[in-house]
């Protein structure tokens, strides 16, 4: 195993948990000093390391052993982080009136127990590498289950020349429209 200065237990947790957990633990830490983040969550592998490259940590990687994730954090410069939030958003409620691609970025598994009918699956993980799959010309809205993984992608999706993008918020938590499955 990596050497790290401070253990955090986010086992069992599901988005956004891990990234909460580890905001808080990573307070404690001093500039260069590595946190290890042991989660169950397979999105918290692309969660945490959007969100460490958003506040100015290192995310060094991630060790898996069985079901657990062992993520590591480099603590960034002691300035204080200041987390940028994308700030083109949607309500929930209306997406259904919007032309545009709904482009859902959770774990494949919660999409196939339950989507937006209509939508793309492009797992957070995986978006960098598929970019070339979207339509930079398009409207897209992203949603995840909570906003906190559709605000990281809209930000990664803008970085890399999208311009009509939009976070839905606040996620399909909060859905109660139709749905369909694939399983």
């Amino acid at each position: 195993m990596i050497q790290a200065n401070h253990q955090l237990d986010a086992k069992g947790l599901a988005c956004p948990m891990p990234i909460v957990k580890t905001k808080k633990a990573i307070t404690d830490l001093v500039e260069g000093q590595v946190l290890e983040v042991q989660a169950t969550d397979k999105g918290s592998k692309a969660d945490l390391a959007a969100w460490a490259n958003t506040v100015g940590h290192q995310y060094l990687g991630t060790v898996e052993e069985g079901d657990v994730l062992y993520h590591y954090i480099r603590k960034g410069s002691n300035e204080p982080e200041v987390e940028k939030s994308f700030e083109h958003t949607v309500p929930l409620e209306a997406i259904e009136s919007r032309k545009g691609l709904i482009l859902d970025v959770r774990e494949a598994a919660e999409y196939a127990f339950g989507h937006i009918e209509g939508a793309k699956s492009i797992p957070m993980g995986e978006l960098e590498s598929r970019l070339e799959e979207l339509d930079k010309e398009k409207e897209i809205y992203v949603i995840c289950r909570t906003g906190k993984r559709s605000d990281l992608a809209a930000q990664l999706l803008t970085k890399n020349g999208f311009s009509k993008v939009y976070n839905v918020l606040p996620g399909m938590t909060e859905w109660d429209g139709k749905i369909t499955k694939d399983i």
